[in-house]
């Protein structure tokens, strides 16, 4: 692996699986990696609907849902790890008060260049209150790779990176996320070959 590879970091960038990756949890599934580094990353698929709405999440946690633009939603299955936690990427939020320094929520992580991913129960209780973020992806787990494990994977073709899209995540529907995600690279999924190949 190069030096120069192995110092991309890639956080806030999409992960598209290819073909070849067969794996049920991530056969065609799009990940946004909220964090990446030389001892590992970590992401949330944004393509892979669960079983909950969101609705049933909130009556889980026994907190009313106030927000009509989410009570039709579903809560994802973000990866095989953690699969009962729940996890709310969200677009980062702004406050007017100069004294609020630094993320509003008990247990968020800023993604350089992206989203903030809070995984504290006081976001859910904004969005109860009918506030919180405006747009919205929750999920149940996520996925995440050891130290080398992701640029392996890559190298031997089981991924595509691009960018991340925020379109893709908060206003595309689930079920065309990953020809959407495709697209940023000018691909359509027929064009993909189930064989690896190495040039």
């Amino acid at each position: 692996m190069s030096a120069d590879f192995a110092s991309t970091n890639l956080s806030h960038h999409f992960l598209i699986a290819m073909p070849g990756l067969e794996d049920p949890t991530f056969a065609k599934s799009v990940v946004y990696l909220c964090e990446h580094s030389e001892r590992g990353a970590m992401g949330l698929i944004i393509n892979k609907p669960g079983e909950l709405s969101l609705r049933h999440l909130f009556d889980k946690v026994e907190l009313p849902l106030r927000r009509e633009d989410l009570l039709q939603s579903n809560v994802l299955h973000g990866g095989p790890v953690q699969t009962e936690r729940g996890f709310v990427l969200h677009e980062p939020i702004v406050t007017e008060d100069a004294e609020q320094d630094g993320p509003i929520y008990a247990s968020t992580l800023s993604v350089p260049g992206g989203l903030a991913m809070t995984t504290s129960k006081d976001v859910l209780e904004a969005l109860s209150n009918g506030s919180g973020p405006k747009r919205i992806l929750v999920t149940l787990g996520y996925a995440s790779w050891g130290e080398g494990q992701l640029e392996s994977e890559i190298i031997e073709n089981s991924w595509l990176t691009v960018e991340a899209n925020e379109a893709i995540i908060f206003d595309t529907p689930i079920e065309l996320r990953y020809e959407k995600a495709l697209a940023l690279l000018g691909l359509q999924a027929w064009m993909l070959s189930n064989e690896a190949g190495h040039a």
